[in-house]
C-alpha cells in the first residue's frame, strides 16, 4: 500500500507566481523527437521573486544523500521511513524528526509537512551552510560629481530619496555605509566623529591610486546616523562649483572594491559621462553618422577584470546610467554583468527638463533602497538525469556546469537556461529540475530558497506542441538574442536567430501534420499560434530594429539588450507585446478593458487608448476626443487645452475612478515603476506610440500579415 505518491506535475499556466518555468509543458522522450519539433528547451528562473505566502522552515533540512536534491512535493515516500529522490531516483531513509509537524508541533504524518506541499520553500540553514559568520548589509556609494553631474542635478533626488529612506535600508544594527566621489580625481570621506562631518580627502594620483587602511571609510550606521544624514543633506552643495568635466570611475571602482573586499556587499555606481582618464578610460566609439556594429562589444576587459575579482570578494556592482550621451553602456555595463548587479538606464536626464526620467530615477532608486537583498549567494540548478544544463543568461559568474557565483540577489532579476537532452528518457514518466538559492539576508541570517519543477515525458509530437510555453519561450529567445548580439556585435545575426525560430518551428509542425495544397498549416490556438507575433515584436524593439533612430542610439539599444537578459518574464513580454486598452469609456464595463490588436486600425479619431510597454505607460489622446471626457480626466474643455506635460490626477467622477484603479492595477503587475508619457494625436512624441504598434508595417519591417506572408515563404523553399 503507497504511503504517499508524489503531486502531479505543475500546470505551468497556472503557475500563479511566474516562479520556475520551462519551455515545453511536456518534455520529448528522446533527442530525435526534440530535434523534429525545432522547438528551443529551456527554462526561466526568477529565483529570488518577492513571494506573498512564501513558506519558511526551521527544522532539519531533508536532502538526497546521493545528489543532495532537497525533498519536495515530488518525491515518493513509500512508507514513513523512506522517500525515493525525483532527481536521481536513488531510495533515502526518512530522519525521525521529518515526522514532527511544525503546525500542530506534534509527531503525526509526514505528508503533512510544508516541504512537501510547496514548490518553493526557503529554509532557515544551519553552520554547514557557512563558510564564515553571515556578513553584514553593507552599502557603498560612488558618486560621479563632474560637472556634467552637477549640471543635470541628478545628486539632488539622489540626496532626497537617500534620506527619506535611509532608516528603511534592508539590515540590522550592524549595517555599513560609505560614500565615494569621482570626477578627474577621487574624493573620500572618512567618518570619525559620530557628530560631526566626515573628514574630505582627495587623490589625484589616479593611475597608482592611494588605498587608505584607516578605519571611517565604510562604518556602522547605527552609530553615525547624525554624521551620515547630515553629510547626504548636504551632497548636492558639496560640488556644486565643480568645473572638472574628466572623470575616472574605474578608479573609484577599484578602490571601492578593495575599501569592502574584506566585508563584502553592495557598490552603487551613478555615472553621467563617458570615463575618459585613469583605468578603464574610454573613448567616444558612436560620434561617428554610421554606427560600427563592433561598438556593440566592449572596449577593454577592465571593468570585467574587476568584476570578477569583485565576485570573489562577494561584492556586487549596480550601475545607474543618468546621461544626456553616450557613455559606452556596453563596457561599463561588464561591471554589473558578472558581479550580479544591475543596470539602469535614463537618458537625457535632467532635473529640469524631462520629468519623465527624473520621476523614472526617483521611483526605481526608492525601490532599489527598499527592496529585499541577499547577500553573498550562490545558485545551483540540478535536474533529472537524461538532461544536461547548457547555457546560462543573466548576470553573474558561472562558477561551474550547475553552479552560479552571484554575490547579490535581489527580487527584479531572473535568468534564463538552455537545456540538452543528452539521453533518451525512456521508462520514465517525468523529468525535474530544482534550483536551490542560498543567501543571506540583510538581518543576518543564512537561508536557502528551493524550486522545484517537475513536468511530464511524452512521445507524442503533437503533444509538444500543444505543451508549448510561449512566455517561457519568448523569455529565453530574447535572452539568447541579447547574449549573442553583445558577444558578437551582429545585430543581423540576432535577427537572423529570432526569424529562424519562427521558421523552424512553424515547419517542423507543418511537417507533422502535413502539408495541403501547398498552404502552410499553422496552429489555430496555444502559444506556438501567437509565437510569429511576438517574434515579430522583438525584430521590432529597440533592441534589434534596424530603424536609423534605434542604430544612432546607441546606449538606449545596448540598456534594451541588458534588461533582456537581466529581466523576469513578465517585464520582457511587456516589453516585446505592448498592451493596448481604450480607455475612454472605461468606466461602461465592470471588468478591466479587453487588450486590444496592436494595430492603428484599433484606434479610433474620438478615442484615448493606453498603451502599456513595461518600462512606459502611453495615453494617446486623439483629436475628436469628446469635451466632456477631456473635462473628466484632465480638467480641460477641448483637446486644444491639453498639455503633454501635465500630471494625470485622480478626480471626483467615476471616469476618472476607474482609469486610476486600472493603472494601479497595472502598475502591481510589474516590478519597476512605469511613468505615464501623454502624447496628443498632433505631437511630434506621436511616434512613441505608433512604432510599438507591432502589427503596422513601419519603413524598415514587415507588418503582421507581411511577415506571416514572408514566414510561409522561407517555410515552403
Amino acid at each position: 500500500m503507497y504511503y504517499h505518491k508524489p503531486k502531479l506535475p505543475v500546470d505551468q499556466s497556472s503557475n500563479q507566481f511566474d516562479v520556475f518555468r520551462c519551455t515545453m509543458s511536456a518534455v520529448p522522450q528522446t533527442q530525435e523527437l526534440l530535434k523534429k519539433c525545432r522547438l528551443p528547451l529551456g527554462l526561466t528562473l526568477h529565483p529570488f521573486k518577492d513571494l506573498k505566502n512564501l513558506s519558511i522552515v526551521q527544522t532539519n533540512i531533508v536532502r538526497c544523500r546521493y545528489c543532495r536534491t532537497y525533498i519536495n512535493p515530488y518525491v515518493y515516500l513509500p512508507d514513513n521511513r523512506h522517500w525515493k529522490c525525483n532527481i536521481c531516483l536513488r531510495s533515502n531513509d526518512l530522519p525521525d524528526e521529518f515526522c514532527w509537524d511544525p503546525a500542530t508541533k506534534s509527531y503525526g504524518d509526514p505528508t503533512r509537512r510544508p516541504e512537501l506541499h510547496h514548490p518553493t520553500i526557503e529554509y532557515i540553514a544551519s553552520s554547514e551552510y557557512m563558510l564564515r559568520p553571515p556578513q553584514p548589509a553593507l552599502y557603498f556609494f560612488i558618486l560621479d560629481v563632474s560637472s556634467n553631474a552637477i549640471e543635470n542635478g541628478y545628486l539632488h533626488t539622489f540626496s532626497e530619496q537617500l534620506l527619506i529612506n535611509l532608516d528603511q535600508l534592508p539590515g540590522d544594527d550592524r549595517l555599513l555605509i560609505g560614500f565615494l566621489a569621482v570626477d578627474a580625481m577621487v574624493h573620500y570621506f572618512q567618518f570619525t566623529d559620530p557628530k560631526r562631518p566626515p573628514k574630505h580627502l582627495i587623490v589625484d594620483d589616479i593611475e597608482d591610486i592611494f588605498i587608505p587602511t584607516n578605519s571611517g571609510f565604510c562604518v556602522e550606521l547605527a552609530h553615525f546616523r547624525e554624521s551620515v544624514r547630515s553629510f547626504i543633506q548636504n551632497i548636492p552643495t558639496l560640488f556644486e562649483a565643480n568645473a572638472s568635466t574628466s572623470n575616472c570611475v574605474g578608479a573609484a571602482i577599484d578602490v571601492a572594491h578593495k575599501l569592502i573586499a574584506e566585508v563584502g556587499g553592495r557598490i552603487t555606481v551613478f555615472q553621467t559621462v563617458l570615463p575618459d582618464i585613469g583605468p578603464g578610460a574610454l573613448k567616444n566609439r558612436a560620434s561617428s553618422e554610421k554606427p560600427d556594429p563592433k561598438n556593440l562589444v566592449t572596449a577593454t576587459d577592465f571593468y570585467k577584470r574587476i568584476a570578477l575579482e569583485c565576485t570573489g570578494h562577494q561584492v556586487a556592482v549596480d550601475l545607474f546610467v543618468l546621461s544626456n550621451g553616450y557613455v559606452d553602456l556596453s563596457t561599463l555595463s561588464e561591471i554589473s554583468k558578472f558581479s550580479a548587479g544591475s543596470v539602469y538606464h535614463y537618458p537625457n536626464y535632467h532635473i529640469n527638463r524631462g520629468q519623465v526620467q527624473v520621476k523614472r530615477f526617483q521611483r526605481h532608486f526608492n525601490r532599489y533602497l527598499t527592496r529585499k537583498i541577499g547577500f553573498e549567494a550562490v545558485l545551483r540548478i540540478r535536474c533529472s538525469r537524461g538532461l544536461s544544463l547548457h547555457t546560462f543568461h543573466g548576470n553573474f559568474f558561472v562558477r561551474s556546469t550547475d553552479l552560479l557565483a552571484m554575490a547579490n540577489v535581489n527580487p527584479d532579476s531572473a535568468i534564463g537556461v538552455q537545456v540538452q537532452l543528452e539521453d533518451n528518457l525512456a521508462g520514465q514518466h517525468t523529468v525535474c529540475f530544482q534550483a536551490a538559492l542560498l543567501y543571506t539576508s540583510s538581518k543576518g541570517d543564512r537561508r536557502i530558497r528551493v524550486h522545484t519543477l517537475c513536468l511530464p515525458i511524452t512521445s507524442d509530437f503533437s503533444t509538444i506542441f500543444n505543451q508549448f510555453d510561449l512566455k517561457a519561450s519568448v523569455s529565453m529567445l530574447a535572452k539568447m538574442a541579447s547574449e549573442r548580439a553583445l558577444s558578437n556585435g551582429e545585430i543581423a545575426d540576432s535577427k537572423e536567430g529570432l526569424l529562424n525560430a519562427a521558421i523552424d518551428a512553424l515547419g517542423a509542425y507543418n511537417r507533422s501534420v502535413g502539408q495541403r495544397s501547398g498552404v502552410v498549416l499553422a496552429p489555430t490556438s496555444g502559444g506556438l499560434k501567437m509565437l510569429p507575433l511576438y517574434i515579430l515584436g522583438l525584430l521590432k524593439h529597440r533592441a534589434f530594429s534596424s530603424s536609423s533612430q534605434a542604430q544612432k542610439r546607441l546606449d538606449e539599444r545596448i540598456a534594451a539588450m541588458l534588461q533582456f537578459k537581466n529581466a523576469p518574464l513578465e517585464v520582457i513580454m511587456l516589453e516585446v507585446h505592448p498592451a493596448l486598452y481604450a480607455i475612454h469609456n472605461i468606466d461602461q464595463f465592470e471588468e478591466s478593458p479587453q487588450r486590444l490588436p496592436l494595430s492603428y486600425e484599433r484606434v479610433n479619431r474620438d478615442g484615448i487608448y493606453l498603451l502599456d510597454t513595461g518600462n512606459y505607460v502611453y495615453l494617446y489622446i486623439c483629436s475628436g476626443v469628446r469635451s466632456e471626457i477631456l473635462q473628466q480626466l484632465f480638467d480641460v474643455s477641448h483637446f486644444g487645452q491639453l498639455d503633454e506635460d501635465t500630471v494625470i490626477e485622480q478626480r471626483t467622477n467615476p471616469l476618472s475612478d476607474r482609469l486610476h484603479n486600472f493603472l494601479r492595477t497595472l502598475q502591481s503587475q510589474r516590478g519597476l515603476f512605469a511613468p505615464i508619457i501623454v502624447i496628443r494625436e498632433d505631437s511630434p512624441q506621436r511616434d512613441l506610440f505608433t512604432m510599438r504598434l507591432i502589427e503596422d508595417r513601419t519603413e524598415n519591417a514587415h507588418s503582421y500579415i507581411e511577415f506571416i506572408n514572408h514566414l510561409n515563404q522561407e517555410i515552403q523553399r
